[in-house]
């Protein structure tokens, strides 16, 4: 298999102290090497993995075979000098962060790399340097596709325990609940029927969360069940797709914990992740749908508050490897 490339994500955040712990670690599933500023990452190292060894290459062509002990760094980008302050938002690390995303997403396209894994990012941080971009998915729309063409792309946070898709990403819960339509629900289902058979489920059984308390009440709480999200199911299950609901918030996903469903649709942002962030991070893993390559991420954040302090955990991290192993396996990549 080709390298698994992970991005640094935000230099003044964990991403790099998990990148070099996981790094160092004495086994991994697949040949690992790293986009980001090598300065950051050997600062890192030297922090953090001091028998990790740092070799900058300059293509993931060039990469050796994997070696114990040993990170390949690619440098997307003239080098951040002096190196910014941890934990504390810059715009040179926001952009530092969204050209180590860019170069990943360019050898993926490219086929030079099996998939990509990103470190968290600080939308802060690109706010400051001039980039509008709410996270990584939406960055991965704009240039995940062929000839600049944008896709129709959906985040799924999976664990062990739950699958779960959204249909509206980083936005105001007030503009969540307009751009919640019946396109953008029909294409969650098919998005979440898609990546539930990525995963290795061969009829998957799609629930789909209504946006409203009690799923509307048959419209006393609200009509956009019975205006958006049932036509969208209808729609989808004319397809061949075995998608139900809608179903309440507040109870679909224990039961597709309990395994009547294979995975949820969720309306919103905070809908889809509290259910699947409170059966804890260290497992979690989240994954782009709708894209040509493989992409995973941990499902946590830059944390700030512990950046810098040698005690942040690489498990997340290590579970988007390992799933993006299998996802990239699954695709012959």
């Amino acid at each position: 298999m080709k390298p698994i490339a992970i991005t640094m994500g935000d230099p003044a955040g964990i991403g790099p102290e998990i990148l070099v712990k996981l790094a160092a670690e004495p086994a991994h599933p697949a040949h690992l090497i790293a986009i980001g500023d090598i300065g950051v990452l050997r600062a890192a190292a030297a922090a953090f993995a001091p028998e990790l060894e740092i070799a900058e290459i300059d293509h993931p062509a060039d990469a050796a075979s994997p070696k114990p002990g040993r990170l390949e760094v690619i440098q997307p980008a003239s080098p951040l000098a002096p190196p910014p302050q941890i934990g504390v938002v810059d715009a040179r690390a926001g952009l530092a962060a969204y050209q180590a995303i860019r170069a990943a997403i360019e050898y993926a396209k490219s086929g030079d790399i099996a998939a990509m894994v990103t470190a968290p990012i600080h939308k802060e941080a690109l706010t400051a340097a001039g980039l509008t971009y709410p996270g990584h998915t939406e960055m991965l729309a704009e240039h995940g596709g062929a000839d600049g063409e944008p896709l129709q792309v959906a985040m799924m946070l999976a664990n062990d325990e739950l699958r779960v898709v959204l249909v509206t990403i980083h936005m105001s819960l007030l503009d969540a609940i307009k751009a919640a339509d019946l396109e953008a629900n029909l294409a969650a289902i098919r998005l979440a029927n898609e990546g539930a058979r990525a995963f290795g489920v061969a009829f998957p059984r799609v629930a789909v969360a209504g946006l409203n308390p009690h799923a509307g009440e048959g419209g006393r709480f609200g009509r956009e069940e019975i205006d958006i999200i049932q036509p969208a199911i209808a729609a989808a299950r004319a397809e061949g797709v075995d998608a139900s609901g809608p179903w309440p918030g507040d109870t679909v996903f224990m039961q597709a914990r309990a395994g009547r469903f294979d995975v949820v649709v969720a309306q919103y942002h905070d809908q889809g992740l509290i259910p699947v962030k409170y059966l804890g991070l260290e497992q979690g893993v989240n994954v782009t749908l709708g894209l040509p390559f493989v992409r995973t991420s941990p499902d946590h954040g830059v944390a700030f508050d512990i950046a810098g302090k040698g005690v942040a955990n690489p498990s997340s991290l290590r579970t988007a490897v390992r799933e993006a192993v299998k996802l990239a396996t699954a695709r012959g990549a």
